[in-house]
């Protein structure tokens, strides 16, 4: 019975073949002329939307309203030192070694091998290098597939015009199919391009997840510091006063003092100490922060320890050229790259408005048997070439469109409104640091009046020359000024770092942390 199907088939091939050999032939010309035309259109096609350039940086010379000292003021101790502001001179990437402080270059390398954040930044960009490659090997290259099917079916010859021939059989197929989408307008290639434009943002943003993770750590090492002399001057300052109350409380036994003064003092006394738990509950959480940065836990005994004296303030402050700032600081080129990416989303909406052109070819053989898929006369092939020309949608396509170009509306109003942020940062930092050198100065002249003036209302109240009130408005003017003393030390160090974190931090003088911003090379398939 199968032979007879198959010479069924074979009588109403030849008879098909005998009527239409001519106009197949001629469709299949036909095809191919369309193929070879549809190929050169694809070659010239253009690209629908807007072209981006990034905008152009503020027409500003300064950060500042007003020009900025050739240096800071000084003041006693390595906390005082004068620093110069050096206009144009770069950022060295690894900015924190500038402070000499060994634990701290130690425990910052440590933090960046081990900060979950930074981790889930080098992710995030491995994610978008992989979506670029998976959408490059859809634009830009043909899907090849290889199919292979059998099935059992009943075959009714009427369409043949056989009515006879009617039997159950088996059919084997093996193929290669070929399919590719001519970006004739471009929207494949524009949808590449903010795809590479979300690797850049994710670039970016790894470069802003070390930067603030090493402008963190420096920030609470200087914090850590502060606290530990805060406390260190605290615990003084309530020693000398407890040391005086015992001598008031003999001079009450001898009725040089009255009871009411030795009350004020003992008030005074647990004032003092009373100020030292939030002190030190503060450096805990100090603590806490550091060992969390690093990539630890705050149960972790070897974070270092931080003093003010382990850190040697730069004498040098580089000052980047306004025009650079755009090109170097990681938020506004996350910002350029967002805004690239809506301008590319916008080409996309437009090409979507356009014809879609297809080609698609298949070839392998088809038969009864398995054993004759190896046979060549059985081959079976197609080619074929589409186009959707879109017509009606109710809208969607053009308001897709004008929702795109909304969204590049708002990417532009952002990334003008982070420069001036950035700017603004550079500016109060650059402030910061002119007026807290002299507001250092101010506070150690007004710590050492201070000093002087206790020792010498201590000594006047010992013979009786002052009262106990001027003795106490001397220990407390005292006791403020230590504290504010230990404060703008430590603001000076802040500073500094504050201001390598506004101009960008110098990522871009360190090989290493550059090519990890970059996504890894991988094979297409």
């Amino acid at each position: 019975m199968i032979d007879d199907v198959n010479h069924g088939f074979s009588r109403s091939r030849l008879h098909w073949h005998s009527r239409s050999a001519s106009r197949r032939d001629a469709a299949c010309e036909t095809v191919t002329r369309a193929a070879w035309i549809t190929v050169l259109i694809a070659l010239s096609g253009c690209t629908v939307g807007p072209d981006y350039h990034t905008p152009a940086p503020p027409a500003t010379g300064t950060f500042t309203s007003t020009p900025l000292p050739d240096q800071t003021a000084s003041a006693p101790g390595a906390s005082g030192v004068p620093q110069q502001f050096v206009a144009g001179q770069d950022i060295p990437a690894q900015w924190w070694t500038l402070f000499h402080c060994e634990p701290l270059d130690a425990l910052i390398r440590e933090a960046l091998a081990n900060s979950p954040n930074v981790a889930a930044a080098q992710a995030a960009l491995r994610q978008a290098g992989e979506n670029l490659r998976a959408q490059i090997g859809t634009t830009l290259y043909p899907s090849v597939d290889a199919k292979a099917n059998a099935t059992r079916e009943k075959f009714n010859g009427v369409t043949f015009g056989e009515p006879q021939l009617t039997e159950l059989l088996n059919l084997y197929n093996a193929s290669v199919n070929v399919s590719y989408n001519l970006d004739v307008f471009g929207g494949g290639r524009r949808e590449l391009e903010s795809l590479r434009s979300q690797v850049d943002y994710q670039g970016f943003q790894l470069q802003a997840a070390y930067l603030a993770l090493t402008a963190n750590i420096v920030t609470a090492a200087i914090k850590e510091a502060s606290l530990r002399e805060q406390i260190d001057a605290t615990g003084r300052i309530a020693d000398d006063e407890d040391a005086q109350l015992r001598i008031m409380r003999q001079q009450l036994e001898l009725g040089g003092v009255s009871r009411t003064a030795v009350l004020a003092q003992e008030t005074l006394v647990a004032q003092t100490r009373a100020a030292l738990p939030p002190l030190r509950q503060s450096l805990d959480q100090t603590r806490h922060q550091l060992a969390v940065l690093a990539g630890k836990l705050p149960s972790d005994t070897d974070v270092p320890v931080f003093r003010i004296s382990m850190f040697t303030l730069p004498q040098t402050l580089p000052v980047s050229v306004p025009s650079s700032l755009v090109r170097q600081r990681p938020d506004i080129l996350a910002a350029d790259a967002t805004l690239h990416q809506a301008s590319a989303q916008v080409g996309v909406a437009t090409a979507n408005l356009y014809p879609q052109l297809t080609l698609s070819a298949s070839y392998g053989p088809q038969a009864l048997t398995p054993a004759g898929l190896l046979k060549y006369a059985d081959m079976i092939w197609s080619i074929g070439a589409g186009i959707t020309q879109p017509i009606f949608h109710g809208g969607q396509l053009s308001a897709q469109k004008r929702a795109a170009e909304a969204a590049f509306d708002e990417a532009n109003a952002q990334y003008r409104q982070t420069v001036l942020l950035a700017f603004q940062n550079v500016a109060d930092t650059l402030r910061a640091l002119e007026h807290d050198a002299t507001g250092l100065s101010a506070q150690t002249q007004a710590w050492r009046a201070a000093s002087d003036s206790l020792d010498l209302t201590r000594g006047q109240f010992r013979i009786g020359g002052v009262g106990y009130l001027a003795l106490l408005d001397a220990q407390r003017q005292y006791q403020q000024t230590v504290v504010n003393l230990a404060q703008a030390q430590a603001a000076r160090y802040a500073d500094t770092a504050a201001l390598f974190q506004a101009l960008g931090g110098g990522w871009w003088n360190d090989t290493a942390t550059s090519q990890a911003a970059q996504p890894a090379p991988a094979t297409q398939k």
